[in-house]
């Protein structure tokens, strides 16, 4: 337990990583998987093709083989060089913008097309439509799901241990090898997912009893 213990600190910095990895992973997910979401509910037939393979491609493909595939073939094939880390935000973005974009569709879908034949009737053009009345209250109803992916990506930044980033797992590991414990230093990783785990779950839910609106899905 001694020998583990004075170890505590450097697993804990592997936060910093795994951090970098899920809120990276989100935000390049949210930049791909609204504007996906809004091509798959209002694009024309060819838009909505090209877009469906893009999610059924991202979320078909195992992440550890999308990991390899970009880090070793795709960006070397295009003449860059991208650390561990970049390369891991990035697949983890394409992957979470697929799954996002799914989450978004059904929030979108799920505002009253009353709302939009409504705004429409007074001069409002798509763009405004979808900007003013559409998204608004869309992107409040996905709050929920976006909780869902946040957990999500948390548990599938530990995976990116097989590129060598320095997060959590990949820091435990270390550990377990240098000091030939592996019980003590994987349970303390599990706890710590755990916590924070539920400590993101818990902001993302404060921030939806904050600003979800009455009446639409759960609110009251």
């Amino acid at each position: 337990m001694s020998t583990v213990v004075q170890y505590l600190p450097y697993i804990l910095e592997g936060i910093y990583w795994t951090f970098a990895l899920v809120f990276g992973g989100l935000a390049l997910g949210f930049i791909i998987g609204l504007p996906v979401a809004i091509g798959q509910v209002y694009g024309d037939k060819f838009v909505k093709t090209l877009l469906n393979v893009y999610v059924w491609f991202f979320r078909g493909v195992p992440l550890i083989v999308l990991l390899f595939l970009f880090f070793w073939g795709v960006f070397p094939a295009m003449g860059m060089k991208l650390s561990a880390l970049t390369t891991s935000i990035i697949v983890l973005g394409l992957r979470s913008g697929a799954y996002q974009s799914q989450i978004f569709r059904g929030a979108i879908e799920s505002v009253e097309e009353g709302q939009v034949v409504a705004a429409k009737s007074i001069g409002m053009s798509d763009f405004q439509t979808i900007t003013h009345i559409v998204l608004p209250q869309a992107l409040r109803i996905a709050i929920p799901g976006w909780t869902n992916e946040y957990a999500i990506l948390l548990k599938d930044s530990a995976i990116c241990f097989t590129l060598g980033v320095m997060e959590v797992l990949t820091r435990t590991r270390y550990v377990a090898v240098s000091t030939g414990v592996y019980f003590l230093p994987y349970v303390f990783a599990g706890i710590l997912y755990i916590i924070l785990t539920y400590a993101g779950t818990k902001v993302f839910n404060i921030v939806y009893e904050k600003y979800r609106i009455p009446g639409l899905i759960g609110g009251e």
